[in-house]
């Protein structure tokens, strides 16, 4: 093997950058890593912007503080660390969110694992649990390897309205999806571990909250209970700016990867447009794109492969910000909207209530809403005016108050910007993955859409595809 590496990254999201720190820190030193960003920035979903004179993050606004299979510190927060952005995460100044049923606001009931009750009674203030359909049929309510989506398990047992109104919602608040379509495994692991072994519905959600607990308690520090939810001071944006510094690689924004061929000593990537393309050798990658324009470089060199990431479907939608001459907000962090309430807003967020650290005139309120779940992309058709008018017009609505007109607006559309994981793709993925790595030890898949979504999984996704490529060459230089 040559020295020193040259690894390519392809993708210039937050599972990229990861996962080029992670080389920087553990592969030997002089390695060339390079960066390739099909757009103008760095990033991906994580954005942060400006709005009135109001800081205001047009993606990605938070992350989760705890890994749910350790207890300890998620990835994203390990990250923030290595990267001295540790003190500067900050927390939701108001944590309780609102669900909108029958067309006025209310709490959304403790005690669920994603909408899903552990205790019925909990929930009857918005849903009418079928609690006499859950009764014990005397084997655990999924084989040892079955996966199902979370209605056709959930909607059985509990009715339509637990789905509809509760964890329809939470799931679409996530991933843009329905549960009728949605994986088990993939969105509910510790359910779908309990349901395995669990005969009624109810006992199964109790388990997992139960080992949920266990988790937290055995990774327990001192001192007071740690937020759910984190965010950095000044924007999402400072996580990207830090990681891409400390990772020393070359960046090369606007840069289309095209094709990517196997070499005797490698890999040549073809970038840049067509018509004068530009070819480049790398000893390794670390492929970190989405699933179609993945299973497009990968046709040509794992055919197989390709078909099974490319069968993965992703959900567009659009992130629509309002700044308003301050009104009087609920003391809510923002709302859910069920499908059935006919509502084109699916989430919102009240900033100026949740987010006390962001930067903003005196007077200014931030509220965003999130438009669009899959299979309703017709919505997203409307024009930027139109979104901002039927957003003001819905908010008021749900609010039950006359909105002042906005100051500004914003909308930010993410096409394909969440995955559709419908039963049994991960274990798929996970088996085309194994054959690739067995083929192809230098070339590997990472990011959302490969290991799920949320930042703590790219972040994670992306160090261990550092990892898996330094051990493919010869290991770390340290």
């Amino acid at each position: 093997m040559r020295q020193p590496w040259r690894i390519a990254v392809i993708g210039g999201g937050i599972t990229g950058l990861a996962a080029a720190v992670r080389l920087r820190d553990r592969a030997p030193a002089g390695t060339e890593i390079t960066v390739y960003e099909r757009s103008g920035a760095l990033g991906g979903k994580l954005r942060t912007g400006e709005l009135a004179g109001s800081t205001v993050e047009l993606g990605a606004e938070s992350f989760l503080m705890r890994d749910s299979a350790t207890g300890g510190d998620s990835a994203a927060v390990a990250l923030a660390r290595r990267l001295g952005l540790a003190d500067e995460i900050v927390h939701p100044s108001v944590g309780q969110a609102a669900l909108v049923v029958d067309a006025g606001l209310h709490p959304i009931p403790g005690g669920t694992l994603m909408g899903v009750p552990g205790d019925l009674a909990k929930v009857a203030e918005v849903a009418d649990p079928g609690a006499a359909a859950d009764h014990d049929g005397g084997r655990p309510l999924l084989g040892p390897d079955e996966d199902v989506s979370v209605g056709a398990l959930v909607r059985p047992r509990f009715g339509d309205q637990v789905v509809d109104r509760l964890v329809d919602p939470l799931l679409g608040g996530v991933y843009a999806g329905r549960a009728d379509d949605l994986s088990l495994v993939t969105t509910m692991p510790a359910l779908a571990r309990a349901a395995r072994v669990e005969r009624t519905l109810t006992a199964a959600v109790r388990a997992a909250q139960a080992a949920s607990a266990r988790t937290a308690q055995a990774a327990a520090v001192p001192g007071p209970p740690r937020p759910i939810f984190g965010t950095l001071a000044g924007g999402m944006s400072r996580l990207v700016e830090a990681a891409a510094t400390a990772s020393g690689a070359k960046i090369r924004l606007d840069a289309t990867v095209r094709g990517l061929t196997r070499t005797p000593d490698g890999w040549r990537l073809t970038v840049g447009p067509t018509r004068d393309p530009e070819h480049v050798e790398a000893d390794a990658v670390v492929l970190t794109v989405p699933a179609r324009p993945a299973a497009r470089l990968l046709a040509g060199v794992a055919p197989e492969v390709a078909a099974t990431v490319g069968a993965l479907d992703y959900a567009s939608v659009a992130l629509v910000t309002l700044a308003l001459p301050r009104p009087e907000l609920p003391a809510l962090s923002g709302f859910l909207v069920p499908a059935t309430e006919g509502l084109l807003i699916k989430a919102s967020t009240f900033f100026t209530t949740k987010w006390g650290h962001l930067a903003r005139p005196d007077g200014v309120a931030l509220v965003r809403a999130s438009v669009g779940r899959y299979g309703d992309e017709a919505q997203l058709q409307l024009t930027d005016e139109d979104l901002l008018a039927t957003v003001h017009r819905e908010l008021s609505q749900v609010l039950g108050v006359a909105l002042p007109a906005p100051l500004a607006g914003h909308v930010q559309r993410w096409g394909g910007a969440l995955p559709q994981y419908t039963p049994g793709h991960l274990d798929r993925l996970a088996a085309a993955r194994a054959a690739l790595r067995t083929a192809h030890p230098t070339l590997v898949l990472a990011g959302a859409g490969h290991d799920g979504v949320g930042i703590p999984v790219c972040v994670r996704s992306g160090e261990t595809a550092a990892g898996e490529i330094i051990e493919a060459l010869g290991g770390s230089g340290q």
